[in-house]
């Protein structure tokens, strides 16, 4: 794994890790923790800050109100995968990942980096099977450059028929922000930074005069 690669690492990427140089007294107080990362030893770049030389990360327990947030150290990381690389198609085997198929056939002609998160894009990753019947399809879909609301309305009529709840975030250099919610508001969305949410209405600026909000 060289450098590069980790310092390159973003919202959205699994990654594998060495779970055998976890610190001692490591998660402590959840002891769940250090036994998932055993057994499956991939964690998700999560948007947060993060002190130097470490990466904020999520760690997804057997069941959804076993979540753990937290910091690795980067040179517990062996491997990345980000989820522009899990888009290969054959794996049917809950609602989720076929409705994962039917988004790929729909966005053919998409030309942006984009892929599978969430439950999806964890299993495809990690093969550890955790989508179940109820699973929603999360996507995240990277543009660099402002992106119209005529092309995401577009992206979201191709799928949003889908039996499967849907849900896309788009990801520019500074947040995230709901696809849905872009096609439908005429002022101020909500926008996912590393320091929390805000109301804002361009995703795609540095300084955003928006208004921090709670919700």
């Amino acid at each position: 794994m060289q450098i590069s690669e980790i310092n390159n690492s973003r919202v959205h990427d699994l990654l594998q890790i060495h779970p055998e140089f976890l610190p001692d007294g490591f998660a402590a107080e959840d002891m769940w923790v250090r036994e998932t990362l055993t057994s499956c030893p991939w964690v998700v770049v999560r948007r947060a800050q993060a002190p130097a030389g470490q990466i904020a990360v999520g760690v997804r327990g057997a069941t959804r109100s076993l979540r753990w947030a937290g910091f690795f150290s980067k040179d517990l990381v062996s491997k990345i995968i980000r989820p522009t690389e899990l888009l290969v198609p054959g794996n049917l085997r809950s609602p989720a990942l076929k409705a994962l198929q039917r988004v790929i056939e729909a966005w053919q002609e998409l030309t942006l980096p984009w892929g599978p998160t969430g439950s999806v894009g964890f299993e495809l990753a990690s093969g550890r099977e955790v989508t179940a019947d109820a699973s929603d399809l999360d996507i995240a879909i990277r543009a660099q450059e402002r992106i119209s609301v005529t092309q995401a309305r577009s992206l979201w009529e191709r799928v949003s028929g889908l039996s499967t709840k849907v849900d896309i975030l788009i990801e520019t250099p500074v947040c995230g922000f709901s696809l849905r919610e872009y096609t439908t508001s005429s002022t101020r969305i909500l926008l996912r930074c590393p320091d929390g949410m805000r109301l804002g209405e361009d995703p795609w600026a540095e300084r955003s005069h928006s208004v921090v909000t709670s919700r």
